[in-house]
C-alpha cells in the first residue's frame, strides 16, 4: 500500500489552548476594537501562488483555474462573507463584481487586492449596522402585528440600499427576540442577549488579522475545488495535529464554525457527548453555561477558540449547552443539555459487544451486535507491542466470544461511524472473506491500485448484516460497500454519507521557507478517489443498503452530496472477484416483513411522523412575527409530545414514573435490524 498520509475520517479540527475565566472570554468577546484596514502579510502572495499551482497540478479535479472557477470562488467568498445577504448592498457587489473573472490572474500574480478589499468593505457595513441596530432594539418591537420572515436568503437578491436593508434588519431581529421570548425569556434580557450578540459579532471581525482573511479567501478558493481541500493557517495545522493524536479532554466533540454558529462536525466515541446521546453531528451551540445554574452565555458569533475555552474544564464538572438540532425548524427552540466532563481515553473508542434477544413466538434468537464507533489503530504493530489495539484485532476477540455464546447472527454497527484507517477497513473486511480485493484507489494520475484482503483466514463465516447512517462515512463505506458486493453480508439502515475521496497533508513550510516570525502552515489536498471492487464509486453516493429505514437526517442537507463542489460519481473497471452469496431472491421478503413490523411499532411511527413534519417545515419559508400564532404552534408540538410521553408512561412532574426502558423504546433501529437478522436466519 503506497505510504501516503490518508485522512479517511470525517472530521475537522478543534482549537486548543491556555484555560480562561467564563469573565474573561465575556470580556473579550463584547469590547469593540477600532475598525484598521487589513491588508495582506508579506508571505501571502507567495502561499497564493503556491497553492494555486499544488491545486492545479496535483489535485484529483486537475481543473485550470479560469475565468469558469474564478466566479465560483468569488461567489463562495462572498457566501462565507454575507450569507443572508444582510451587509452588502446590490451597489457593493455591483462594484465588486469586476474582480469575478480576475481572481484566476489574480492568484497566479500573487494579487490580493480583491479579497482584503472586499473584507474591509464587510467590516465597515457591519460596523454601520451596529448602532442600526442597538437603537431598533431600543425601541422594541410589536408582537401583534401579522407580518412575516424570511430566515432563508439563499435564493433572494441583494438588496439595493441601507433602506431595505433596515427594514429586513427589522425583521430579523424582531424574529429573534419572539424565539427568544418564546422560550421564556424577559424583554430587558432579550434586548440585552441581542445586543451583545452582534457586539460580539462585530468584535469578532474586528479580531481579524491579515492571516484570518487569507484563510478566508484561500479556503473560498480551495472548497471551489472540492468540500475536503483546505488550507490550514500555522495555528490550525497544529490544533489538527492535536485533534488527530486523540489528546481530547472535555465533552468529547470536534467543533466547527459555520454561519456564525459553534457547529459539531464530530462526536468522540466514548466521551460525554456520547454517552448522553442527545447531541448529533451537525448541532449548533447558541449558549453555554457553567455548573448546574450558572448564567447562560449567548455564543453565536465567537470565534471558535474562544467558545471551546467555554465548554472545556476539569474532569468532573459540568457544563450546559443550548443546541439546535440539524432536524428542528428555523423556530424551534434550542435544546438544554447537561454535559459532566470527562477525559477521552482511547479504550473508550474501541469496538463494544452486546447481545441482543429477539422474542419469536416465545422463543429467545441471539444475536450479536459489535459496535464500531471508527476505524482505529495505533502504532506498535511491527514491534509486537503488547498494547497494540486496532478495529480488526478488536472485533476478532469479540468474534471469538461470540462464537462460544452461540449467537444465530451478527451485526456490525456501524452507525454514525466516521472513518479512521485505511488499512483497518481492509483488514476488517478480511474478518468475513477468504481473501480478495476489496477496494480501489485511482490517483491524479488516472493509476489504479487494487488493495486486497492480506489474510487467507475467514474469523466468521455466519450470517452477517452491516449496519450504516447517512453519518456513516468513509472507512465505513469501503467495509460496508465490500461486504455487500461480496454478498456476504446484508447492509441495513440509510444511505450513507458519500466521502469517498482520499486527503494528502502537504506541508508548505517545505515547499517556501518560512522566516523566524511567520510560519506557513499547510494544504490538506485531494489527491485520489475509492471505487469499490465492482468499479463504483462510493464518492457522493455513498453506499444504498439492501434493507433501508426512515431516515431522521436530511441526506441532502448533510451528506456529501449537500456540498456544491462535491466530485462526482462515476466508475471505473470492476475488479475480479467471486461472490460468496446473492440475496436478491431474500431481500423482497425481508423488506415486506420489516415493513409489517415497521408500520405496528410505536417509536417507528413517531420517527416517521417527524420525518414528515420536519419536510413539511422545510418547505416552510415564511415564518410568522405574531406572537399569538406562534404560542399555537408551540402549544400543538407541546400537546403532541405530552400525548407520546403517556403512551410511553413518562410523567415529567413525577420522577418515579418512567418508562420502561426496553430495546424497541431506546434503539428500534437496531430492534428491527436484529428481526431482519432472524427472519434472514429463518429462511437460509
Amino acid at each position: 500500500m503506497k505510504r501516503i498520509l490518508i485522512i479517511l475520517a470525517l472530521v475537522l479540527f478543534v482549537a486548543n489552548g491556555v484555560a480562561q475565566t467564563t469573565e474573561d472570554l465575556i470580556e473579550k468577546n463584547s469590547k469593540i476594537d477600532t475598525n484598521k484596514v487589513i491588508m495582506p502579510w508579506k508571505k501571502h502572495p507567495q502561499i497564493a501562488q503556491t497553492i494555486a499551482r499544488l491545486l492545479t497540478r496535483y489535485h484529483y479535479r486537475r481543473q485550470p483555474l479560469n475565468d469558469s472557477l474564478s466566479s465560483e470562488i468569488f461567489d463562495t467568498y462572498l457566501k462565507r462573507l454575507d450569507n443572508g445577504k444582510m451587509y452588502f448592498t446590490k451597489q457593493d457587489i455591483d462594484d465588486f463584481e469586476a474582480y469575478r473573472y480576475e481572481l484566476d490572474d489574480d492568484l497566479y500574480d500573487g494579487n490580493l487586492i480583491a479579497p482584503y478589499r472586499i473584507f474591509n468593505v464587510f467590516k465597515r457595513r457591519l460596523t454601520e449596522r451596529i448602532p442600526k441596530i442597538d437603537a431598533q432594539l431600543d425601541k422594541g418591537f410589536d408582537f401583534t402585528i401579522d407580518e412575516y420572515f424570511y430566515p432563508d436568503r439563499s435564493d433572494s437578491s441583494w438588496l439595493p440600499d441601507g433602506k431595505n436593508l433596515d427594514e429586513l434588519w427589522r425583521k430579523r431581529l424582531k424574529y429573534e427576540a419572539l424565539n427568544l421570548k418564546l422560550a421564556g425569556k424577559k424583554w430587558d434580557k432579550i434586548k440585552e442577549t441581542l445586543k451583545k450578540r452582534y457586539r460580539r459579532f462585530h468584535k469578532l471581525i474586528l479580531q481579524y488579522d491579515a492571516e484570518d482573511v487569507f484563510s478566508l479567501f484561500i479556503n473560498s478558493v480551495t472548497n471551489s475545488e472540492d468540500p475536503h481541500t483546505a488550507y490550514f493557517s500555522p495555528k490550525q495545522e497544529e490544533d489538527f495535529k492535536i485533534n488527530m493524536s486523540l489528546a481530547l479532554e472535555g465533552i468529547g466533540a470536534t467543533l466547527t464554525v459555520r454561519d456564525d454558529y459553534t457547529t459539531i462536525v464530530k462526536i468522540i466515541p466514548g466521551g460525554p457527548a456520547a454517552r448522553s446521546g442527545k447531541l448529533k453531528i451537525d448541532d449548533k451551540i447558541v449558549a453555554v453555561a457553567q455548573g448546574k445554574d450558572g448564567e447562560w452565555v449567548d455564543v453565536i458569533g465567537w470565534r471558535i477558540d474562544d467558545v471551546v475555552q467555554l465548554i472545556r474544564g476539569k474532569k468532573g464538572t459540568i457544563v450546559r449547552l443550548q443546541v439546535i438540532h440539524p432536524d428542528d425548524a428555523p423556530d424551534d427552540p434550542p435544546e438544554e443539555i447537561v454535559l459532566v466532563r470527562d477525559k477521552i481515553k482511547l479504550e473508550d473508542k474501541a469496538a463494544k459487544k452486546k447481545i441482543i434477544e429477539i422474542d419469536r413466538d416465545g422463543e429467545k434468537h441471539k444475536i450479536g451486535v459489535i459496535i464500531v464507533p471508527e476505524f482505529y489503530t495505533n502504532f506498535g504493530r511491527g514491534n509486537r507491542d503488547k498494547n497494540f489495539a486496532s478495529t480488526s484485532l478488536d472485533v476478532r476477540k469479540i468474534l471469538d466470544t461470540l462464537r462460544t455464546e452461540n449467537v444465530e447472527g451478527v451485526i456490525i454497527d456501524l452507525r454514525n461511524d466516521g472513518g479512521g484507517s485505511l488499512t483497518e477497513a481492509i483488514e476488517l473486511t478480511g474478518l468475513f472473506i477468504k481473501n480478495g480485493p476489496v477496494v480501489q484507489v485511482k490517483d491524479v494520475t488516472g493509476k489504479i491500485d487494487v488493495e486486497e484482503d492480506p489474510d487467507t483466514a475467514i474469523v466468521y463465516d455466519g450470517p452477517l448484516a452491516v449496519m450504516i447512517n447517512t453519518y456513516s462515512a468513509s472507512a465505513s463505506e469501503i467495509f460496508s460497500g465490500a461486504i455487500q458486493d461480496y454478498g456476504r453480508g446484508l447492509i441495513i439502515g440509510s444511505q450513507s454519507f458519500g466521502k469517498g475521496t482520499v486527503q494528502n497533508m502537504i506541508s508548505l513550510d517545505r515547499i517556501i521557507p518560512p522566516s523566524p516570525e511567520q510560519k506557513i502552515g499547510a494544504l490538506k489536498l485531494t489527491i485520489a478517489k475509492f471505487y469499490r471492487i465492482t468499479g463504483s464509486s462510493t464518492q457522493e453516493k455513498g453506499v444504498i443498503p439492501d434493507i433501508e429505514f426512515p431516515a431522521q437526517i436530511d441526506r441532502k442537507k448533510y451528506g456529501e452530496c449537500s456540498y456544491p463542489s462535491a466530485l462526482p460519481w462515476d466508475t471505473i473497471r470492476a475488479t475480479q472477484y467471486e461472490k460468496y452469496g446473492d440475496f436478491s431472491p431474500v431481500i423482497p421478503v425481508l423488506k415486506k416483513k420489516s415493513e409489517q413490523r415497521i408500520a405496528k411499532n410505536r417509536e417507528f411511527q413517531y420517527i416517521i411522523e417527524d420525518i414528515k413534519e420536519y419536510k413539511e417545515k422545510l418547505k416552510k419559508k415564511a415564518f410568522s412575527l405574531n406572537e399569538a400564532k406562534r404560542k399555537a404552534e408551540k402549544e400543538k408540538d407541546e400537546k403532541k409530545n405530552k400525548a407520546r410521553d403517556k403512551e410511553r408512561g413518562i410523567d415529567k412532574n413525577d420522577s418515579t414514573k418512567t418508562a420502561k426502558k426496553d430495546l424497541k423504546t431506546e434503539d428500534p433501529y437496531l430492534e428491527e435490524a436484529g428481526q431482519i437478522m432472524v427472519d434472514f436466519v429463518e429462511m437460509k
